[in-house]
């Protein structure tokens, strides 16, 4: 084990991955219930659904840990759920077998431009300083999903975003769980971030947060009959296909991407000239779990932010995803134990994630407006538009345009111009 994932040349070792990898799940495991509940909305059976997000989670972040061998772990993405279900279901008036072909064909073509190298050339396409920047806005995007999901922060009509009821049980058992964390992060407590999502979970049992589950705690897993294999394949080459099909590979694309990029710029993997260690292998594993996905009957599989906790926990290698997935497995025979964890107890690692998150924002030149505008777009955009993809896109679309009006062209790849020159399609559509 120490020899496959080269613990020692990363200066790790067992327990550090193993508890990184236990974190991440932790900080992730609200998709087993959350994305079950978003696809239920089209008519798919709930219950099969839970079997499907667990199932594709632990495949796709099984051949990242064993190919790529990084500490990142891979479900259906958040996001892209609610696109495939409120959008081209529930709005466009299309069944869920039709949105599910659509992700099917997305995992194949994932898989085919994986193979020729496109969409590593992508990778390596964005800049260093917007690398750093996208790292930084995946922190306060996930610090936001944090203090949202918890009450912290609500929706208001007249400002788009509030102060949520600070005397109401989920948000004090938010705050409870953000100082615990912090205080133990503050005096190197190893696993402060796991420690504080059972103390939130402990905690939020007497106030109703926490609801302990009912009935049997292990279980044989849903079967998946109701949505495996549920394609529509006669609706393949019509031109609403085209238009949800080329939505979910842009999405897909820079989220995935970003969420590679940013957390490799964490967690100081970048090499010398910005790229991502065998991010070849790494967009293999998000193209073969929605290929897979789409199989057992979910939507979009991508690589996922939350990563990030357990890279903050000392993860460095396959291992850490390793542990995550096979999480992802026994959560398939304990789900009433693993979706019992509330919202409020997970939000303080992802707020106290998002603080670690920012530090790559010291690595830009900010006296170099041409790139620390940009930058700055990026991760501002993030948690506004509430998108990693979109943040992305208008950082690389301001860096290319500042650069051509200031005449350094020579800064620019030709790859870049082609991925502006899909951007903007990608608005006009």
């Amino acid at each position: 084990m120490n020899k496959f994932f080269k613990l020692e040349e990363n200066k790790t070792n067992v327990k550090t991955e193993i508890l990184a990898g236990v974190t991440t799940f932790m900080t992730m495991a609200y998709i087993l219930a959350v994305n079950p509940d978003i696809l239920s909305a089209t008519g798919m059976d709930k219950h099969a659904l839970f079997t499907a997000t667990a199932l594709s989670a632990f495949v796709a972040t099984l051949v990242m840990a064993l190919v790529a061998r990084l500490p990142f772990a891979l479900a259906p993405g958040m996001g892209l759920n609610a696109f495939f279900a409120f959008t081209v279901v529930l709005g466009m008036g299309h069944s869920w077998q039709f949105a599910l072909t659509a992700v099917f064909l997305e995992g194949i073509i994932f898989i085919l431009l994986t193979a020729f190298n496109i969409r590593e050339l992508i990778v390596n396409a964005i800049p260093l300083p917007l690398k750093h920047a996208v790292s930084a806005g995946i922190g306060l995007f996930i610090a936001f999903i944090g203090l949202q999901n918890s009450g912290i922060v609500i929706n208001n009509d007249a400002t788009l975003v509030g102060l949520g009821d600070m005397g109401s049980p989920a948000v004090l058992i938010a705050l409870f769980g953000i100082v615990l964390t912090a205080v133990l992060l503050i005096l190197k407590v190893k696993g402060a971030l796991l420690i504080g999502i059972f103390a939130a979970t402990i905690a939020g049992i007497p106030f109703g947060v926490t609801h302990m589950p009912e009935g049997h705690l292990v279980d044989v897993p849903p079967s998946l009959s109701p949505i495996f294999m549920k394609f529509e394949f006669s609706q393949i080459f019509t031109l609403d296909m085209l238009i949800v099909l080329f939505t979910f590979l842009f999405v897909d694309m820079f989220d995935t991407v970003g969420t590679l990029v940013g957390v490799s710029s964490k967690a100081g993997m970048l090499d010398e000239e910005g790229k991502v260690p065998r991010v070849k292998q790494a967009l293999f594993a998000d193209s073969i779990g929605t290929f897979f996905g789409a199989i057992f009957g979910t939507s979009t599989v991508t690589t996922y932010v939350e990563s990030a906790s357990g890279v903050a926990e000392g993860g460095k290698t396959g291992l850490t995803a390793l542990s995550t997935a096979v999480l992802f497995f026994i959560a398939l025979f304990f789900a009433p134990l693993f979706t019992m964890v509330p919202a409020a107890a997970t939000a303080p690692a992802l707020v106290l994630v998002g603080f670690f998150m920012m530090s790559p924002i010291l690595k830009i030149d900010f006296e170099n407006y041409t790139e620390s505008i940009p930058a700055f777009i990026t991760i501002i955009a993030m948690p506004l538009t509430y998108s990693i993809a979109e943040g992305i896109v208008f950082g690389m679309l301001s860096y290319v345009l500042l650069k051509v009006l200031t005449g350094k062209m020579k800064d620019i790849s030709i790859v870049m111009i082609v991925l502006v020159i899909l951007f903007v399609i990608k608005f006009l559509i």
